[in-house]
């Protein structure tokens, strides 16, 4: 059975190529949405109410239901369901986060619809349309993580003992082109324009586009349940569950007693911390220290994604053949801090904004290169599956965190801008240093924990800075 797999699925380039871009478009559609309105900060402001406080609660809302358990919920679905399942069931989650979303920002309930007596009843320094698109926004956020992990499961499942390495990075690099093609054309389908100080735009369009990305999504995973199950037939498996890669409850114990998994976990807050919440704030930033358009603001920061689709294959290549793991992130880390104190300090000018984000978007593909295949060396295989649990669980709690953090600084460093951008005041802009400085200090604490986790590599001998390809 298993040579008659060979023969028709599993040695076929197209079959298991084929089945990659079904599941690549999904996440591309999901990361889209992730970034949908990050370019429109300031449109939000003007036409719904919102404070930057309000819109970093909403940012950070995506990851609120999974660090409550939602994402360890999710890895124990896929164990017990299968990929198939657990990827239709991500798929209609997030189309229904996105639809309660859609609905929180609708000229329909902020004309007094159903349910916006009851959310303006409560917590009124939020806007009821930021209370409802918050909660969308965090019901596709379990959706999204649960697509990530069972994307990556049916990627191995296809491509293990071929080019599993090079299909992780392609899907990788189609699912950043979604957020890309947020910044870049966000503004252009909202029709987001400060003429005069007069702000205009249409923050909704962004959304319908991303709703129905996320249905397409949905039906493209849809064709892919076809040839993965066929797959299965072939191979004489009655279920597309993986019980050895379970996530195991027991297994915590033994991980948390590992030093070297702290370092990495922390290392993995900082360093996301100071990528994705920059990025909601990177587009708004830039209108205000270049005067530049939404438009231009996203097209600067939608280089960031690109620079990493290009880098990380390159980088995962050398670490793969010459090492240098614990080195690299600490050079990522250094990146890292430069690339926000270059926006914190430095006189932006357009030239030294694109450098600084392409600086940014090679730490950001050094990061993820060395620190990912860094998990399988420090801790044992059998546990491996439940420590890329946890790792992810405490990620999401920095990612929750950071854009509130963010917003709410921004508000307090910058009393009455608000106010008067609300009002339209064109001479009102809001001073981005402070802010700049937190990013440029998880960057500067990242390259403390690098090299903390370099000596404890050495001591420990987890064999970080050896190749990951045994010779």
């Amino acid at each position: 059975m298993n040579e008659k797999l060979q023969q028709v699925m599993a040695d076929s380039k197209a079959a298991r190529w084929t089945a990659l871009a079904f599941v690549s478009l999904t996440m591309l559609a999901a990361y889209y949405f992730v970034d949908a309105i990050a370019p429109l900060q300031q449109l939000l402001q003007k036409t719904y109410n919102w404070t930057p406080s309000n819109y970093g609660f909403f940012s950070g809302s995506e990851y609120m239901l999974n660090v409550c358990g939602f994402l360890l919920v999710s890895g124990i679905i896929l164990d017990k369901m299968g990929i198939r399942f657990t990827g239709l069931l991500a798929g209609c989650v997030m189309l229904l986060g996105g639809l309660i979303k859609l609905y929180g920002l609708s000229h329909t309930f902020r004309n007094g619809g159903p349910g916006q007596e009851f959310f303006s009843s409560f917590w009124t320094s939020m806007p009821a349309t930021a209370k409802v698109a918050s909660l969308g926004y965090a019901i596709f956020g379990i959706g999204v993580e649960m697509a990530g992990i069972t994307v990556s499961r049916a990627v191995v499942k296809w491509f293990k003992g071929r080019e599993m390495a090079l299909a992780m990075g392609m899907q990788l690099a189609t699912a950043r082109m979604g957020a890309s093609i947020a910044f870049w054309f966000s503004a252009m389908i909202a029709g987001y324009s400060e003429e005069g100080g007069k702000v205009v735009g249409e923050a909704l369009n962004p959304v319908y586009l991303g709703v129905a990305l996320l249905s397409i999504g949905l039906l493209t995973f849809f064709m892919y349940t076809f040839m993965d199950r066929k797959l299965d037939k072939q191979e004489g498996r009655t279920s597309d569950a993986d019980p050895s890669e379970a996530f195991h409850l027991s297994d915590l114990g033994k991980i948390v007693k590992n030093p070297g998994f702290w370092i990495i976990s922390a290392l993995c807050v900082l360093f996301y911390s100071g990528v994705f919440p920059f990025l909601k704030y990177a587009v708004p930033m830039m209108q205000n220290r270049l005067g530049v358009s939404p438009e231009t603001g996203g097209l600067i920061s939608g280089l960031l994604p690109v620079g990493t689709i290009i880098l990380t294959p390159i980088i995962g290549a050398f670490l793969d053949s010459k090492g240098k793991g614990a080195s690299i992130m600490i050079v990522g880390a250094a990146l890292l801090m430069a690339a926000h104190l270059t926006f914190a300090l430095a006189p932006l000018n357009l030239p030294l904004a694109v450098g600084a984000i392409m600086v940014l978007g090679v730490a950001f593909s050094l990061i993820p290169a060395s620190m990912w295949p860094s998990v399988p060396k420090i801790v044992e295989e059998r546990y491996l599956g439940s420590a890329f649990a946890l790792v992810f669980f405490i990620q999401n709690w920095g990612l929750m965190f950071f854009p509130w953090l963010i917003g709410v600084v921004l508000e307090k460093v910058n009393p009455g801008i608000t106010e008067r951008m609300s009002a339209g005041d064109p001479t009102a802009t809001y001073n981005y240093t402070i802010p700049m400085l937190i990013f440029a200090g998880l960057g500067l604490c990242a390259v403390v924990l690098a090299f903390a986790l370099k000596a404890v590599d050495k001591k420990m001998g987890y064999g970080l800075e050896l190749p990951n390809k045994k010779k």
